[in-house]
């Protein structure tokens, strides 16, 4: 199975936005494992919180964990 995390977009509604680029070619970014995908959520929101927290992102300019989830690739 593989999974993808996907962000909630007012156009387009759930998508996969998290993409890889791998010698100038980009292809969505899947995981494994659900456990996989969410470490990878969970560190993108640390990594956030952190330029929070040094300055360099403004404390308005995060994100709200309710526009991400994890799916399993195939589930509506």
């Amino acid at each position: 199975m593989t999974y993808i995390v996907e962000t909630y977009t007012l156009c387009d509604g759930w998508v996969n936005t998290w993409h890889n680029e791998e010698n100038g070619v980009t292809s969505p970014e899947t995981f494994p494992t659900r456990a996989a995908a969410q470490a990878a959520l969970d560190e993108f929101f640390a990594e956030i919180a952190d330029e929070i927290a040094v300055g360099q992102r403004a404390c308005d300019a995060g994100y709200d964990r309710s526009e991400f989830r994890v799916v399993k690739v195939g589930e509506p």
